[in-house]
């Protein structure tokens, strides 16, 4: 599932090989000509097809010349990326520092 809320896109549930070319196409109809947040945080499952549909993603973003930001990614994609060598092109954002003497 996915849906726009303002300025964000929120992906739901399972992005795997048996749905990413419709979430990708779904995902491309809403955006328009501002800067997006992708947020998966609730993404339950990912495989490597994940990858293929945030590069789609973004190159339809440069399309419209706005940038396309992604936020609350799952360990998994994260990991996928590194493997794939494509941190340069789906920036992996930064965990939040945490300061050891202020749990």
């Amino acid at each position: 599932m996915i849906f726009r809320e303002s300025g964000k896109i929120i992906v739901q549930g399972s992005v795997t090989i048996d749905n990413v070319v419709l979430l990708t196409q779904e995902g491309i109809a809403l955006f328009d000509d501002q800067p997006l947040t992708i947020d998966l945080e609730k993404v339950s499952a990912v495989d490597s097809t994940i990858v293929s549909m945030l590069l789609e993603w973004l190159r339809a973003t440069r399309k419209h010349t706005h940038k396309l930001q992604v936020i609350n990614m799952p360990e998994s994609l994260t990991s996928l990326i590194q493997l794939y060598g494509v941190a340069e092109l789906i920036p992996i954002p930064l965990s939040p520092v945490t300061d050891p003497g202020n749990p």
